[in-house]
């Protein structure tokens, strides 16, 4: 089936890493977007890093770790105060680590993060978005937007046990990556009509 290969290849972006002004790491209770981050970074690649989040809309309030748990047992209030842990004992120093903790969803985080950014002076010219990879599509298209000048790169890991090679094995892959597939189109109306037209 041909449209399956398609929307994987629309919804998995993945590009290698090359060095850039800044990553991004869209908040969720993941420990491995984190840990990619100060991957990154330790590897030369970022030299500044923006965690962005709250915590989801849905739930209103900060689950905890939803992986690594015993490594990261926290508490923590927000997505970003569990990304600032992991990342920092993961080798990033506490400079490296900009901050935005009040995105609750995934379109707030670019949002926010453009804020910090242009309060801070940075000029982002080159920038890395480590995510989940069935989030990879939704969040370079919403930080492109938020970042229209920018040249962007996405390095994503597997938070959940989905990839791009297994997400049509089980049930929970097919709806994570068909969700994804639905909200790229379902959530950029008003943002493609005020852009577009």
């Amino acid at each position: 089936m041909r449209y399956v290969q398609e929307i994987t290849d629309f919804i998995f972006v993945r590009h290698a890493p090359r060095p850039v002004d800044i990553a991004f790491l869209p908040g969720s209770p993941y420990a491995e977007t984190a840990l990619q981050g100060a991957r990154m970074y330790r590897e030369g690649y970022a030299p500044l890093l923006l965690p962005s989040g709250r915590f989801s809309v849905t739930l209103g309030r900060f689950p905890g770790p939803q992986s690594r748990a015993a490594e990261y047992p926290g508490p923590y209030e927000s997505e970003w105060a569990f990304y600032r842990d992991v990342l920092m004992r993961g080798g990033v120093p506490e400079h490296a680590i900009l901050r935005e903790d009040q995105a609750t969803y995934t379109y707030e985080n670019a949002i926010y993060s453009r804020r910090v950014t242009d309060a801070l002076g940075i000029e982002v010219r080159s920038a890395m978005i480590c995510c989940k990879e069935q989030h990879a599509r939704r969040a370079l298209m919403y930080y492109e937007t938020l970042y229209p000048d920018a040249e962007f790169i996405v390095c994503p890991v597997s938070a959940q046990g989905i990839t791009r090679d297994n997400w049509t094995k089980t049930e929970a892959g097919i709806d994570a990556v068909l969700d994804e597939l639905a909200r790229c189109g379902g959530q950029f109306h008003a943002i493609l009509k005020e852009k577009l037209l």
